[in-house]
């Protein structure tokens, strides 16, 4: 009988579950063995998300995953887990807001997966975040955060990566990058898995309707549409927004300065959907390509590659803020797949990380990412 090795998974900022989803459908098998992933302990600091985490990943049993501010948390008394997965907070580092970076609330708070991964040296971490952070604070935010996680514990071998979740089989154009750390001791370099469906993309409409989503489906609830939205809609083809010319002039927005462009977006059914964000007013709750009115948060949850059967709990705009935070669980299969064959050590089609410039190099010398930028750490490529 082959021998099974189930990594210990814990999480902070663990959102709804959707990268812990990812990893628990994620499997390898060598000849001598299985490798897999199991849920241990999770943090988050949201009650709503805390009981969708708990339903959804850990069976309903709420113990496990602690609900408090992560500033609270004493990682001594946390059960062993042998990978930690961390999403910390973006607010601070995304493009759409003002990239205060450390300088914000929450900017320093991956420090905490930093003070996680020193108090049990895990084998293995993934961090994920916004594309924004590689320029937040003039590229200074990433070298440090890279610098720490190389450094801490018992030191880690850093493979950063800016994916494209619809190259992955996420039906949305969803950029994050994702740092998997995997301890220097154990000598194994991890790889970027390569896109599966670069050139052949999940369109929304495949998403949305194969097959349709049942009618009493969970948090499918439709939002009450005003007439004057319902009104514009009827004007704005599949993927065009707000600032379509052939609106009239009636029902243009009177918006000065920066027309951001996901304001009364339509989908286009044959392409991915544009990102999927926890925001809902002013236009922003993602429309239909040719039905009058926004997505339904089931809809939203597709487009996110969560199936039917991930129940959110909490009110309608709870739930609508869960999702738009969430990562992509197919996107976090493929990627924690890659890191199970790495361990296993079975081969995977892969390719370079595009956030890095130079080959290997160890703690003692730096490489040079994005704009000059000098990085101390263990990179690999």
């Amino acid at each position: 009988m082959k021998k099974q090795i189930k990594f210990k998974l814990a999480e902070l900022f663990a959102g709804p579950g959707g990268l812990a989803l990812g990893a628990v459908r994620s499997f390898a098998e060598n000849t001598n063995a299985t490798y897999g992933i199991e849920p241990v302990w999770a943090n988050d600091y949201d009650a709503d998300t805390c009981k969708t985490y708990a339903r959804n990943i850990h069976g309903g049993k709420e113990e496990g995953v602690v609900c408090a501010p992560v500033q609270e948390i004493d990682f001594e008394k946390v059960p062993a887990f042998d990978v930690l997965a961390f999403g910390f907070p973006c607010n601070d580092f995304s493009i759409v807001g003002e990239q205060k970076g450390f300088d914000g609330k929450f900017g320093p708070l991956y420090a905490h997966g930093v003070r996680a991964i020193n108090t049990h040296n895990p084998k293995w971490f993934i961090a994920e975040n916004v594309s924004g952070l590689q320029s937040a604070n003039n590229g200074n935010a990433f070298k440090q955060i890279l610098e720490d996680l190389a450094e801490a514990g018992q030191g880690y071998v850093l493979t950063p990566h800016l994916y494209k979740f619809e190259e992955y089989g996420v039906p949305q154009q969803r950029h994050r990058i994702v740092i998997i750390g995997i301890r220097k001791d154990l000598g194994l370099k991890f790889r970027v898995p390569a896109p599966t469906t670069k050139y052949k993309h999940v369109s929304t409409r495949t998403a949305l309707e194969n097959p349709k989503i049942s009618k009493d489906a969970a948090n499918h609830e439709l939002t009450k549409q005003s007439a004057g939205v319902v009104e514009r809609l009827k004007y704005i083809p599949a993927g065009e927004n707000a600032w379509y010319k052939g609106i009239p002039e009636h029902l243009r927005l009177n918006v000065k300065g920066a027309r951001m462009s996901q304001i009364y977006k339509r989908l286009h059914p044959e392409k991915p959907a544009y990102t999927i964000t926890g925001s809902g007013g002013g236009g922003t709750h993602v429309y239909h390509w040719s039905e009058h009115r926004a997505l339904t948060n089931r809809e939203r949850a597709r487009i996110q590659s969560f199936p039917d059967d991930f129940v959110f709990e909490g009110s309608k705009e709870s739930v609508r803020k869960q999702i738009g935070m969430a990562v992509p669980p197919v996107g976090a299969q493929a990627i924690v797949t890659a890191v199970l064959k790495t361990f296993a050590g079975l081969p995977y089609e892969s390719i370079g990380s595009n956030l890095t410039a130079d080959q290997e190099i160890n703690i003692q010398k730096t490489v040079s990412l994005f704009s000059g930028v000098q990085v101390k750490a263990t990179v690999a490529l």
